[in-house]
């Protein structure tokens, strides 16, 4: 009996000391699927971007992030001007406090060619990073013109795309006036003077960001901000097609509520759900309302189309907001992940199907059947207006290179403060769009740059 205990003890003892061993050897080399259930666990991520609806709808998923990766991810939010200043005081400095930003649009091609950013071709690139399915080459190419440098390295990956479109809210009244959709310039003049005042509506409203909403008619003239840009920066505000465009636009004002040239977009957009402005010319997340917000008082009599073509080019605005990696970031691989997943068919589906968000950048998504029915009213196929105007920077000219060449935020203020002069009354056109020149020269010059 003792003998049987002792060698009951004894294979105890052997199997104690394997399960040791085995222990030791487990602490030593951990099991993959362990280190695959938890890759990032114990980092904490920073980013920051801009308050914005997609963020507030990601926030909602990121709990399901966090879980999958072990990572914790603190994302800050502030209002845009406040994020800009921020980040690009960050990224100049060469500070560290953020593993992932949004690349702003405005900011793009200076963040680039200082080197601030990180190359993420890199991590595409490396198959053990990036899987096959997540396809770069997805996103739609004029939104990713911005995230390049000159030699087609990628540097952001768009999450925001804006294609400005012509919103109409009172086609009713345009039908009994007689009035098509306007098509051209020209018609566009007329069918905002002829609207005007009609049962108290205003022909068109707009929003103070008029370097925005301006180039589109300069352009449209045959005009543009720079003589070539990126290339050769030299502000041409002064041309003849450049004063043009300005007298243009602040002539189809004159049928805009008073006080347009402050409106923020908030106020622009409720002006046209509530019918009391006939046209709005913005980018698609402003302009669809109209036609799919439960607030529209103006669904059946209103149309989505796209801009008014200039007698010279037909240039509708676009831009994009990206996602990228600072240069200096500590934790690039797990911000990787993070920019990987927010941006992958599957989140972008879901922002689709379970909240309606319409301005993803991903073309398998834009021309997916789910989306083209939630996005077709009336008629009205708006996902392909979307992508239509968003693709179109990256077919032949990059007609929107002058807003993200880096002089550009320091020529759109100056070009901002002449539109009001002229939109006032204050200055003649002419005179208004001369003196900015020598403004903007000599601003781009105290900034350094060779002109």
């Amino acid at each position: 009996m003792m003998k049987t205990a002792s060698r009951a003890s004894s294979i105890t003892r052997r199997k104690l000391l394997k399960t040791s061993a085995a222990g030791a050897a487990l602490a030593a080399f951990p099991a993959p699927l362990i280190a695959q259930t938890k890759p990032f666990a114990g980092v904490t991520l920073h980013g920051a971007s801009f308050q914005h609806r997609f963020f507030t709808l990601l926030q909602k998923y990121i709990p399901e992030f966090e879980e999958k990766t072990g990572m914790k991810v603190d994302l800050q939010l502030s209002a845009l001007p406040v994020y800009n200043q921020q980040a690009n005081l960050e990224l100049s400095s060469g500070g560290s406090a953020y593993d992932f930003v949004n690349v702003t649009f405005t900011l793009a091609t200076r963040w680039i060619a200082a080197g601030l950013l990180a190359n993420l071709d890199e991590f595409t690139g490396d198959a053990n990073l990036t899987p096959v399915e997540w396809n770069p080459k997805d996103f739609v190419d004029g939104a990713q013109v911005p995230y390049r440098d000159g030699k087609g390295a990628t540097y952001g990956y768009s999450w925001e795309g804006g294609a400005m479109l012509m919103g109409l809210s009172r086609m009713d009244l345009m039908e009994k006036k007689g009035l098509k959709i306007p098509k051209t310039f020209a018609e566009l003049a007329q069918v905002c003077a002829e609207i005007n005042g009609t049962d108290g509506v205003n022909g068109m409203v707009s929003w103070f960001l008029h370097n925005w909403n301006l180039p589109p008619y300069i352009q449209g003239f045959g005009g543009n901000v720079f003589k070539n840009p990126p290339g050769d920066v030299m502000p041409a505000l002064n041309t003849p097609e450049a004063i043009q465009g300005v007298e243009f636009y602040a002539n189809l004002l004159k049928s805009a509520p008073k006080g347009v040239l402050t409106y923020t977009e908030d106020q622009a957009r409720q002006s046209m759900l509530t019918g009391r402005s006939n046209i709005f010319i913005h980018s698609s997340a402003w302009v669809t309302p109209i036609l799919l917000s439960d607030e529209s008082k103006v669904k059946d009599t209103s149309r989505v189309v796209r801009s008014p073509a200039g007698p010279v080019h037909d240039y509708p605005a676009s831009n994009s907001q990206g996602l990228g990696i600072p240069r200096n970031a500590k934790n690039q691989k797990a911000a990787w992940e993070f920019i990987k997943w927010a941006l992958s068919p599957e989140i972008s589906m879901k922002l689709v199907r379970e909240h309606g968000h319409s301005s993803v950048c991903r073309r398998s998504i834009i021309t997916s059947e789910d989306y083209r029915k939630l996005n077709t009213v009336n008629g009205q196929d708006l996902g392909a207006l979307y992508l239509e105007v968003l693709e179109l920077p990256g077919k032949g000219e990059n007609y929107m290179a002058y807003r993200t060449s880096k002089e550009f935020p320091i020529v759109g203020d100056v070009l901002n403060k002449a539109f009001e002069q002229v939109a006032t009354g204050q200055l003649p056109a002419k005179d208004a769009m001369n003196a900015a020149q020598d403004q903007a020269i000599a601003a781009l010059r105290r900034a350094g740059t060779k002109l």
